[in-house]
């Protein structure tokens, strides 16, 4: 099998392992124990804060465990709203193709009476800086742009973002959780006043992840209980799992330039490959996107049959439709760069890891105009389109 799906969950690298192997053996303890034991937990933990926060060019006070990407957009979104509220600021601006940690969110807080502006996106997958800055309005508290979108792997202009809030007055939030480990990330030059990371997106554990805030931002509890992580995030603290996260982050960060560049090369001859099959389209900027993510429109075809199919060949990758979820609608991320419905019904997401291989390129290729061509010949709107009963759109 060939695995395309990067974006959805890496496999745990080596390292990772080896230290949760070695925590869950040896390191045991409570870290709110007094004890030795407890006290030889705290002391992993803190080394795991202090490794983390090196990476994304933190101070170790600034970072929260949580866990995973989602509980950290919750709690940064509902730490600037709170703050927002006692200042009488209770409007917030995002983008229309967050992802849904973020923008069901901010739907609650619609029902609290927030007021929530979302940029557009436009057709090259990106946010415009000057958009964003002509959305803020004397009462806003927060902007929340993520680092680089989940589906169409386009990179946001995060730095400018960032520049323009702090002009402003502004907390700015990104969820970082596809970029982080793939791409240079710098919480100070980015100006970034809180940040959200998933270890199993850097090749470490599920069900961990951080929360940066910066130091004066008053972090509002999602899980009231113990003391832990500095009384912001009650339940004793999940020491194997933070410490392959560190592990992993601190590897994913030391290898990023090499790994980047061949990874690049890689995406970028799967682009040139699919883009040889007739009425396609790639999603999003080809340059400003991470380096493993290559995403397709194909017309005249479903995105889950698509996927049925691949995986037979073995190919393991995914939609941007959200069909495969059990939904008939189509990714709100693709609606937002304005792709047509049933254009977007017929997306691919393949996204390329460290181990991907030249020759597994050239399968994929090989695979995808394959199963296009046979989902495309019993195709009663591929056969209207070519009869010029329809339109081609791409």
């Amino acid at each position: 099998m060939i695995y395309a799906d990067n974006a959805a969950t890496t496999k745990m690298s080596p390292a990772a392992i080896n230290i949760m192997v070695s925590m869950m053996n040896e390191v045991y303890g409570n870290p709110s124990s007094l004890y030795s034991t407890g006290q030889r937990a705290k002391e992993a933990l803190e080394q795991a804060r202090a490794q983390v926060a090196a990476a994304i060019g933190a101070q170790p006070d600034e970072i929260y465990f949580t866990s995973g990407g989602s509980e950290a957009d919750n709690q940064a979104i509902y730490t600037a709203a709170a703050l927002g509220k006692k200042a009488g600021k209770m409007h917030i601006v995002s983008s229309a193709f967050e992802h849904h940690a973020v923008l069901h969110t901010l739907k609650r807080l619609e029902k609290e009476g927030f007021r929530v502006t979302l940029v557009d996106v436009h057709e090259d997958g990106l946010v415009r800086p000057d958009e964003v800055e002509a959305a803020i309005q004397p009462d806003t508290c927060l902007v929340t742009i993520m680092y680089a979108n989940n589906e169409i792997g386009t990179i946001q202009p995060v730095r400018a973002i960032g520049e323009i809030c702090r002009s402003r007055g502004v907390l700015f939030h990104t969820d970082a959780v596809q970029a982080l480990g793939h791409i240079p990330v710098n919480v100070k030059t980015d100006n970034i006043d809180m940040l959200s990371a998933s270890a199993h997106k850097f090749h470490g554990p599920k069900g961990v992840g951080f929360l940066y805030a910066k130091k004066g931002v008053r972090l509002q509890n999602l899980i009231e209980g113990g003391a832990q992580e500095r009384g912001k995030r009650a339940g004793t603290e999940n020491v194997a799992g933070i410490a392959a996260m560190a592990a992993a982050l601190s590897e994913a960060v030391a290898r990023l330039p090499e790994n980047a560049a061949r990874v690049r090369l890689l995406r970028d001859r799967l682009i040139e490959g699919l883009k040889k099959i007739p009425h396609c389209a790639l999603n999003g900027d080809a340059a400003k996107r991470l380096p493993g993510n290559v995403s397709f429109c194909f017309e005249g075809i479903e995105g889950e049959a698509l996927l049925l199919m691949l995986d037979d060949l073995g190919v393991e990758a995914s939609s941007g439709s959200a069909c495969t979820s059990g939904s008939l609608d189509p990714s709100h991320v693709l609606l937002a760069i304005g792709r047509v419905h049933d254009v977007a019904h017929g997306s691919l997401r393949l996204s390329l890891g460290e181990e991907t291989t030249e020759k597994d390129v050239d399968e994929i290729i090989s695979a995808v105009t394959q199963v296009v061509e046979r989902l495309r010949s019993f195709s009663p709107v591929w056969r209207d389109l070519c009869a010029g009963k329809r339109q081609f759109i791409l």
